[in-house]
């Protein structure tokens, strides 16, 4: 094969440091660009700026989102950082080009009832449900709440990240970044459980082997808990629809409102660049308008 066609999409993904959902879906964005470009009759070393905006632009008539394009845009972008540096292609067609300006939407932050009924009276949603299932899934909920994790950190967290006694987490986030993170008392007190008798309890009742004796987390299959497991923890648990991310905007949000600094909301959600954690500045001014709009009479 001609070098200027290959794209070795696998050695990319294999040569990132990323969680494994992320991968999947850099896979799949590559893995589009590759089809258009076979289309065009192109390869990785063969497309320049001008393709890539064609691209783009077809994207467009896709209808797909702004923020659709942008990640895909990421995606590249990412590869030919890589493909450079390998010498795989000359230059980065993607250089200079700017990402499609989407529509700025607030994270979603739980309600007071809502965060009760999920994390407090969990009862009627786990009916039937083994014990050792239901200790592993209010773990689970206290620590994306409770410290403000991402799924992938929690899903990455081993046996021994975790110092009940200092109530801290080792965490290794975006960029394989290693940060410690405090736990609340509630958190702490759940987590000992699991580990001192809901962890064992719930691999005997998979009545098999894990895969990965170190993971703090598994899954019914024995795996280590992936994205979609906790997922579907959400789904059995909510009492409305929630994406586990909503519970790290909630943990974000509800910080803000106590009057924590936002430096500090910054260094416990692992933010590298403080503007991203400036959304929750906005966040809560919108709380404090709704607040402000129901409660006084002349608002």
């Amino acid at each position: 094969m001609d070098a200027s066609a290959r794209w070795d999409i696998d050695r990319f993904l294999a040569a990132v440091p990323l969680a494994d959902s992320t991968l999947d879906v850099y896979r799949r964005d590559l893995i589009d660009l590759q089809r258009w470009a076979d289309r065009s009759g192109l390869g990785a070393g063969t497309i320049g700026r001008t393709e890539v905006r064609q691209y783009l632009a077809q994207l467009r008539t896709r209808g797909l989102a702004s923020s659709t394009i942008s990640r895909k845009l990421a995606a590249v972008r990412r590869y030919y950082g890589w493909a450079v540096r390998q010498g795989l292609v000359v230059d980065d067609p993607t250089a200079g080009l700017s990402a499609p300006a989407g529509a700025s939407r607030l994270p979603r932050v739980l309600r007071a009832d809502e965060l009760a009924q999920l994390l407090d009276e969990p009862e009627s949603r786990t009916a039937g449900q083994a014990p050792g299932v239901v200790a592993r899934d209010n773990t689970v909920l206290e620590l994306l709440y409770g410290s403000g994790l991402r799924v992938a950190e929690l899903c990455r967290l081993d046996v021994g990240s975790v110092d009940l006694a200092g109530r801290r987490l080792t965490v290794w986030g975006k960029g394989a970044k290693e940060r410690v993170v405090p736990m609340g008392e509630p958190c702490a007190l759940v987590l000992g459980e699991w580990l001192r008798a809901g962890r064992s309890e719930f691999r005997a009742e998979l009545a098999r082997s894990a895969d990965d004796t170190d993971a703090l987390f598994h899954n019914s299959a024995g795996r280590r808990l992936g994205a979609r497991d906790v997922r579907r923890i959400l789904d059995r648990r909510s009492p409305v629809p929630t994406h586990p991310h909503a519970l790290r905007h909630t943990f974000a949000t509800h910080m803000l409102d106590g009057g924590a600094d936002l430096r500090v909301v910054q260094e416990l959600l692992g933010h590298s660049d403080l503007a991203t954690t400036q959304v929750y500045t906005h966040v809560s001014r919108e709380r404090l308008r709704h607040v402000y709009e129901s409660s006084h009479p002349r608002a």
